[in-house]
């Protein structure tokens, strides 16, 4: 009876150690919800995005993607974001798609304008940069330079 007993509270402890690292992992996570409002914005590309990605403005957590659909008309892709409510956007901000380094997750980057008119709740960020292909970029650059390898190798070789 006493193996059943200390078998039943070592249990019982892996259960409360689990509770309190899934407690921990949840608020360091960032998961929260923001008591915020909804604004939108249209990009040409968000690759890597999805709903709950974070928006941050000067690398702060101020909100996160709350929907992501494409619009049939213009090809777009419309996202709505949830917006901390004591951030107040001036109407000629900025957002862009932008990554934690080099292959990092990707988030979005609001830059604050200088209007003294604000976003209105369920208004529009009109300003917007996608994301950038860095595997394409990189392909023209190795394509580019082969291109100009062939045209001074033509130059040299068209002058003898």
């Amino acid at each position: 009876m006493g193996k059943n007993l200390s078998e039943s509270l070592l249990g019982a402890g892996v259960l409360v150690g689990a509770v309190i690292f899934l407690l921990f992992a949840y608020s360091k996570s960032g998961l929260k919800k923001f008591d915020g409002y909804e604004v939108s914005a249209k990009f040409d590309r968000i690759d890597g995005l999805a709903e709950g990605s974070d928006v941050k403005m000067s690398g702060i957590k101020i909100g996160s993607v709350i929907e992501q659909e494409l619009d049939g008309t213009t090809y777009l892709a419309n996202l709505k974001l949830n917006v901390n409510k004591d951030v107040l956007l001036p109407r000629d901000s900025s957002i862009r798609v932008a990554s934690n380094g080099l292959l990092g997750e990707k988030y979005l980057s609001i830059t604050p304008g200088g209007e003294e008119e604000m976003i209105k709740p369920g208004g529009e960020i009109t300003h917007t940069q996608g994301s950038v292909d860095l595997l394409s970029l990189v392909g023209r650059l190795i394509f580019s330079q082969g291109s100009e390898k062939k045209k001074e190798n033509d130059r040299t070789n068209g002058a003898k």
